[in-house]
């Protein structure tokens, strides 16, 4: 398993036409912490975007994620998922 980090600052952003895997690793990235941080806004944000991209699992998990938020961080999660969709 990897062991480094990743400078976040200078990492290429995620393009529209992704796939639905680098969408849903996203997604695992922050709801694992690999950052040192577990940021579960964000891993919602990654997997709703996976699964609007028509990755499966992707729900489960999402949902998952959702069953240890706030509505008022899953509302954030979602506005964010719509902005990045709007954007690219």
């Amino acid at each position: 398993m990897f062991q480094g980090t990743f400078d976040l600052e200078t990492a290429t952003p995620v393009d529209a036409s992704a796939l639905s895997d680098v969408l849903f690793e996203r997604g695992i990235y922050w709801a694992s912490g690999r950052s040192g941080i577990v940021d579960l806004v964000a891993a919602h944000k990654w997997f709703n975007l996976a699964a609007l991209k028509g990755r499966k699992d992707a729900v489960a998990l999402r949902q998952e994620i959702a069953g240890q938020m706030s509505d008022a961080e899953i509302s954030v999660a979602q506005r964010e998922a719509r902005a990045w969709v709007c954007a690219h």
